[in-house]
């Protein structure tokens, strides 16, 4: 599906699911100054390295648009690893397996460990066994997936309706090659008979080098427009289950308020590391908010980073 969003399209869609994702709002005056908000601007993050030991970074829109990568970006990561800090990607982009995400960044031109590599994919697969009335799963997936990728019984989506109507849930993994026909058949599907719906990226949107491209999470809420009562299950930005796995990593010694994510999006980025007690920081040059006053879409979400930079 081509279909592209802009800025202000995206924020009014996340604004319109907002009581569906999880709530961090800290009780300040909307007020224009970044300062008055609290929201603290810094040239980049060497600016800030020194207060945090750990940092957490968004791959599209601060790593990565698309397949490019951002000029400078391999540098700043070389420069906090050499500080001994912390570093991880947990990324949305729930079309790769473990393999091909490791490879992406490679091609990418960046050296990150493997286990600094967290994908929403890779954390919501340790849940799958956790269904135990689901015998078999309708995948939404690339069109490269085949179904040894998952350790459970499954088939790919497609054309075919009766597909559909077979599987016991469904794991969305990736919008790439969705349409509007599949997913008006996928509606129709869970409308006859409701069974659960896994997401594997929330995300509404990603920036690659056309625009904003139509993610899982938008066609995941549009059936719950639809169907009200359908029960979605999210894993990713700014659902719970990826922070407790970099939690996890951690151990307990490392408080809260030292670890960083590093973001594009107010929605997911910022809201989801805030409702973690993470702070935020924003970057601005690159991501959803491209070319737009960051400030008036902070206003008016109520949702505050802590650190605005316009690149890491």
């Amino acid at each position: 599906m081509t279909t592209l969003l802009t800025t202000q399209q995206s924020f009014e869609r996340y604004e319109a699911i907002r009581p569906r994702l999880p709530g961090a709002k800290r009780e300040v005056d909307a007020r224009a100054n970044a300062l008055d908000t609290g929201c603290v601007p810094a040239a980049n993050l060497a600016a800030l390295m020194d207060r945090f030991d750990v940092f957490v970074f968004d791959a599209f829109g601060v790593l990565n648009v698309g397949e490019t990568p951002i000029t400078g970006a391999f540098e700043s990561i070389q420069t906090l690893r050499k500080a001994g800090k912390r570093l991880f990607v947990l990324t949305n982009a729930a079309s790769y397996t473990f393999p091909q995400t490791i490879a992406k960044f490679q091609k990418l031109g960046f050296d990150f460990a493997d286990e600094e590599l967290i994908s929403s994919r890779s954390v919501c697969e340790t849940y799958l066994s956790q269904w135990t009335d689901i015998a078999h799963w309708g995948i939404i997936g690339p069109q490269d997936y085949y179904p040894a990728q998952l350790p459970v019984s499954n088939r790919a989506l497609f054309e075919d309706p009766s597909d559909y109507d077979q599987v016991d849930g469904f794991l969305f993994l990736s919008s790439a090659g969705w349409s509007r026909m599949r997913q008006t058949m996928l509606l129709h599907s869970l409308a006859a008979n409701p069974r659960p719906v896994v997401i594997a990226n929330p995300d509404l949107v990603a920036p690659r080098e056309e625009g904003l491209s139509l993610e899982p999470g938008y066609f995941a809420h549009e059936l719950q427009d639809k169907l009200p009562g359908l029960a979605l299950h999210f894993h990713g930005k700014p659902f719970p289950s990826v922070y407790k796995h970099i939690r996890t990593l951690l151990g307990p010694d490392i408080p809260n308020d030292a670890i960083a994510m590093v973001g594009d999006t107010l929605h997911t980025d910022i809201l989801g590391a805030r409702a973690q007690g993470w702070q935020g920081i924003l970057v601005t040059d690159h991501g959803l908010f491209k070319g737009h006053n960051v400030m008036d879409y902070i206003q008016q979400s109520q949702i505050f980073p802590d650190y605005i930079i316009p690149s890491i």
